[in-house]
């Protein structure tokens, strides 16, 4: 089976496709850097979208999620994002942990794997 990299660097791929599943990297909002929580996971969840949608996929696909915030005060503003965006009856297997983050700008971050029909 072949491997598919997709938005690939010197250190690591923002999504990997190995047969019907594609997995992403953690999601930082890199066009909300230092907002709110809210807006920090409305931007990551664009850009998994994209991500999904590059590799074949969407979130009605979703198999898991980690989301990872720095400040587990958050919990309750992330989440009412993120339930707006997931498929009712589609949602994933889901962990969400308090975590130091790589840059004091990002609150939240996102990874998750789907399946590819």
């Amino acid at each position: 089976m072949t491997i598919r990299r997709i938005k690939t660097n010197h250190r690591m791929s923002q999504a990997v496709v190995h047969g019907n599943t594609v997995t992403t990297a953690g999601q930082v909002a890199q066009n909300a850097p230092g907002a709110s929580a809210a807006d920090q996971t409305r931007d990551i969840l664009q850009a998994i979208d994209a991500l999904l949608a590059e590799a074949g996929s969407d979130k009605s696909k979703l198999i898991s999620a980690t989301i990872w915030l720095a400040n587990m005060g958050d919990f309750a503003e992330m989440n009412s994002i993120w339930d707006e965006w997931v498929v009712p009856g589609e949602t994933p297997a889901r962990a969400c942990v308090e975590s130091k983050l790589a840059s004091p700008d990002f609150t939240v971050e996102i990874g998750v794997v789907a399946a590819i029909d």
